[in-house]
């Protein structure tokens, strides 16, 4: 499954890797050596390895400021690494993290927010440069990046002014690093993951006295899989949150398993969010919210119900449910039956604007690209990411030297190539009952039943193709909530893509959406 830096990103190849996790997922994250009896050959074993030495964490700090709101706002900046320790409390990873402090306000009663991107296998530098920092890439809205130099700026849209920000990268990613002695795969699985951002935290809040802030996580794609189990990780440790953010979340990998026909479900009022926005459905002058009530209740209803059938189903249902799907999602009806009622995100990809010969974007089909082969089986390339990603990168490595002052002799990893296919999926669930793959969905429940005040808050892009809002929508109505939490629950939507934040006008509106959602959390 090739999840290219954050896409997941990567829902559509999770299609065709979920087949491997079965096979992986209740084996150990490192394979275990064959015995000398497997492999004659082998050298004697080794020795049990010596206590490894200490690890020293480094931080660089620096003073800056910016303009909120018309006035002068100073914060401080931290780069450095927080050192993890294994069971037998010896050093096993150092974690790069980028801190954003307000240092007038008493930390006691300023919220924290850590935040992280997914992949899995991605730095979190999009996040950084991208949404509520202090700086912000500021590129123009679903079109192409410009050549360097690139527009760096203060971010009006930033949170700083609310929260303090903490940035997080994965193990194997950034900076972070597994450390000498340890296995390089031994943080690629869903609970070692976690357990190396829950050590974190907990570190970060101990060296800087922050176990009495208000404490918040904001994760994006992946990042919002792993925030929705980290939240019950963390209650576990005895560390309480006030609020957890799930952007552009996918909660249950499950549901992309091939042969599993809610996928498809959770596709279809996004390909009419889409279809809406390119004007090639039938219902283009109704405006977009009411169009959605009207697809979230055709797809839950006659195009489940015709699913269910599989081939049992009548061949006038069949038309009658292709005849509708494509009107909301400006397919032909011959088309969407000739895929038996089921249309794959990466076909829609390139069937929408094949007159046009152009693709959509994965991440954000607002962008497109022409591609020479419309026949293939899913576009070569995906244009949104094309479109920002050198941008990005080659921003921030800019911004780690000239505005945080760091570096460490290596390279910024941005993300792991081909990490996607290493990934351990299987999740011990709550209820201690081994997942095949995760729905953290049910991890996020139970930390909300251990904690009452815990609000959620749920953020979507409608032209989203990598984490439909729909799933999100589905996997959090089925949390089982008693019903006096589910109020802690709410929903936002934009029109933007998978990168809420792409669209200038959708990320100040999130950020508008943030304020009421922290003064809420915070309220005693």
């Amino acid at each position: 499954m090739m999840i290219h830096v954050k896409r997941l990103s990567g829902l559509a190849t999770i299609l065709t890797l979920l087949l491997a996790a079965q096979q992986v997922a209740a084996e150990p994250a490192v394979a275990p050596a064959k015995s000398q009896a497997e492999a004659p050959h082998a050298a004697p074993a080794p020795q049990a390895a010596a206590p490894k030495a200490s690890v020293s964490e480094t931080a660089v700090v620096r003073q800056h400021s910016l303009s909120i709101g018309g006035r002068p706002f100073a914060y401080v900046t931290t780069a450095g690494t927080l050192t993890l320790h294994d069971g037998d409390d010896r050093p096993s990873a150092s974690i790069f993290y980028v801190a954003y402090t307000a240092p007038s306000q008493p930390a006691r009663q300023r919220p924290i927010t850590f935040l992280f991107n997914g992949g899995p296998g991605a730095a979190s530098f999009w996040l950084q440069m991208g949404s509520v920092g202090p700086k912000r890439l500021a590129l123009p809205n679903a079109a192409s990046a410009p050549l360097a130099p690139y527009p760096l700026a203060d971010n009006p849209d930033t949170l700083l002014d609310r929260s303090d920000l903490v940035f997080i990268d994965a193990p194997g990613t950034g900076f972070s690093r597994v450390l000498p002695g340890g296995a390089a795969n031994a943080f690629f699985s869903v609970d070692a993951d976690l357990e190396a951002f829950g050590q974190a935290i907990q570190r970060y809040l101990d060296i800087n006295q922050r176990f009495d802030s208000p404490k918040f996580l904001l994760g994006e794609s992946y990042g919002a899989t792993r925030a929705a189990a980290l939240a019950s990780v963390l209650e576990r440790k005895g560390v309480a949150l006030n609020g957890v953010i799930l952007l552009s979340s996918i909660l249950n990998v499950g549901d992309y398993r091939p042969g599993i026909d809610q996928g498809f479900i959770n596709f279809v009022p996004n390909y009419a969010a889409i279809a809406w926005y390119h004007k090639r459905g039938s219902e283009t002058a109704t405006d977009l919210p009411t169009l959605m009530g009207a697809v979230r209740a055709f797809a839950s209803g006659p195009y489940a119900a015709a699913l269910r059938k599989g081939d049992r189903v009548s061949t006038e249902e069949a038309s009658a449910v292709a005849t509708q799907l494509g009107r909301y999602i400006g397919l032909a009806p011959a088309e969407i039956l000739r895929l038996h009622l089921r249309v794959p995100a990466s076909y829609f990809r390139l069937a929408l604007l094949r007159d046009q010969g152009r693709a959509l974007g994965g991440l954000d089909a607002r962008y497109t690209a022409e591609v020479s082969d419309m026949d293939a089986a899913r576009p070569a390339f995906d244009p949104a990411f094309a479109a920002i990603s050198s941008a990005y990168q080659s921003a921030f490595a800019a911004y780690l030297r000239s505005d945080l002052g760091y570096h460490d002799g290596e390279n910024y990893r941005f993300d792991v190539p081909g990490l996607d296919y290493r990934w351990n999926w299987g999740h011990l669930g709550p209820d201690g009952e081994r997942q095949l793959t995760p729905d953290t969905a049910l991890d996020l429940s139970a930390a909300m039943q251990s904690n009452p005040r815990l609000k959620v808050l749920s953020l979507n892009g409608w032209y989203d193709l990598s984490t439909p809002f729909f799933a999100t929508e589905y996997d959090l109505a089925h949390m089982l909530l008693p019903p006096g939490l589910r109020g802690n629950l709410q929903f936002k939507y934009y029109p933007a893509g998978h990168m809420v934040y792409l669209n200038p006008d959708a990320l100040h509106a999130m950020r508008q959406d943030l304020d009421g959602f922290y003064g809420e959390a915070m309220r005693p």
